[in-house]
């Protein structure tokens, strides 16, 4: 038996326990020192085990006490349904709603369940400020200096190191920088379309990609997408000859929190090759998965060069550093134009820091800290959703990122009860702001990017118990 497959062993082990009686609930499990003792096993693969019964709701941690088998290790909440948009219906998007939601961003008094980035306790800070004193010594004119306009090339060589967790075969000639993922979509969009063209995305999908296709003229088509397996193909196949381009967020998709199954993305890759439909792919969350492997993205399939392939340390590392990147395939030559027309340059300095966290082992030792965490905080989260939240309540299953998607009873207007939340100074992200379309009213997105806390949990129960008042 190979090391990295013993915490499942383990895992199966006590659910067969729980499942058979011998564990009830509200039992106190051994804690993770005795299991490591009686298995053999590091630390590593203990907590690995207690992850994995966490993440089937089978168990839950409470602090300074342990962990005990959960009252919920015979029920779940249902994930929320498959969203189905229209073709033909009229598109608005929900600037007013998204204006409210970020208008108060530096507001330190409210919790913010509607930010999906790392909170600063999760970013190893320090360790980046250290990287910016040495890179003013190192660079050409403390780091003053124009960049060549690819971009720093310890960033981009280090990229293309970074990809083989993936099965890349990149290299830095690659891969362009730019000033995060959004700027690197926007080079795509410019690049692949012109006004009155069609893209096709998910939905939901994050809202600055509908904003960002509309300001450029782009007409928008909302795929119908599963909360688990993301856009559903059928539905996209059939849309084909009117679309110019399409863009996936492939790995766990903001705000659903889906990951596109492997066949899926050669599936997708191969039908759009078929008709030389670009594919624009972020894969801003692949690096923060909760399983044995990274994802691999759309890109790892593409043998035409028609995925561009966009990146960013924007939610893993450093959101302020907006450090991103895209490997446009064959269309290279198009996006450096454009970014020599918009920027020249990208930021000297904060390119060189994050090629250096990337090159020297940190970056990976930071990640497997932070995913321990957000995977924690996420089952903390779906808990708090189940003790807390109406009856019939539906919340995503994200096998890795920031966020939750929650579903509610249809007759609750989240955008009101984002309003009454706000008073209890709890701001949430609507669901409506990640449409054009009047669809996920009754929906919202809430990040776990936040170290979890007593207040955090009594936080949620304020939050359900606000919902519960307006339903009835």
């Amino acid at each position: 038996m190979k090391e990295e497959a013993l915490y499942i062993v383990i895992a199966k082990a006590i659910e067969q326990q729980i499942r058979n009686n011998v564990l009830k609930i509200g039992d106190k499990l051994p804690s993770i020192r005795t299991v490591k003792r009686e298995y053999g096993v590091s630390m590593n693969t203990a907590t690995r085990a207690f992850f994995e019964l966490e993440r089937k709701a089978l168990i839950e941690s409470r602090p300074q006490s342990g962990f005990y088998v959960s009252r919920h290790s015979r029920s779940r909440l249902p994930v929320p349904t498959t969203s189905n948009p229209s073709v033909l219906s009229h598109q608005e998007q929900a600037e007013n709603l998204i204006d409210k939601v970020y208008r108060s961003l530096n507001d330190t008094s409210i919790t913010r369940f509607s930010i999906g980035v790392p909170a600063n306790e999760l970013l190893p800070i320090a360790k980046l400020n250290k990287s910016l004193l040495q890179a003013t010594r190192t660079l050409d004119g403390s780091g003053t200096a124009y960049e060549e306009i690819q971009g720093n090339f310890k960033l981009r060589r280090n990229i293309a190191r970074w990809s083989f967790t993936w099965g890349g075969m990149l290299t830095a000639d690659d891969l362009v920088t730019t000033a995060g993922a959004m700027n690197a979509l926007s080079y795509c969009m410019m690049a692949l379309a012109k006004k009155g063209d069609t893209i096709a995305v998910e939905s939901p999908v994050y809202f600055g990609i509908l904003q960002l296709a509309k300001s450029l003229g782009l007409e928008v088509l909302e795929i119908p997408t599963h909360p688990i397996t993301g856009m559903e193909l059928d539905a996209l196949r059939k849309v084909l000859p009117s679309i110019k381009l399409c863009l996936v967020v492939s790995n766990f998709n903001n705000p659903l929190g889906s990951c596109m199954p492997e066949e899926n993305k050669k599936e997708l890759v191969n039908m759009l090759s078929e008709h030389e439909i670009p594919l624009i792919e972020d894969d801003l969350y692949g690096d923060v998965y909760f399983g044995e492997n990274r994802p691999k993205p759309c890109k790892a399939f593409d043998k035409k060069g028609l995925v561009l392939w966009c990146g960013s340390v924007s939610k893993t590392l450093a959101p302020g550093y907006r450090v991103g990147w895209v490997a446009p395939g064959k269309f290279k030559e198009q996006v450096i134009r454009l970014k020599l027309l918009h920027a020249v340059s990208s930021t000297t300095l904060t390119q060189e820091v994050i090629g250096d966290f990337l090159e020297n082992g940190r970056y990976e030792a930071h990640l497997r800290k932070m995913r321990r965490t957000l995977q924690a905080n996420s089952l903390h989260f779906t808990r708090a959703i189940h003790d807390y939240f109406p009856e019939e309540t539906r919340v995503s299953r994200p096998q890795g990122g920031f966020v939750l998607w929650v579903e509610l009873n249809p007759n609750l207007n989240v955008p009101l009860l984002y309003d009454q939340a706000m008073r209890q100074k709890i701001s949430i992200a609507p669901g409506r702001m990640f449409t054009l379309q009047n669809q996920f009213n009754n929906c919202m997105r809430l990040s776990y990017g936040l170290q979890w806390s007593d207040e955090l949990e009594k936080k949620l129960a304020m939050l359900g118990s606000i919902a519960k008042k307006m339903i009835r």
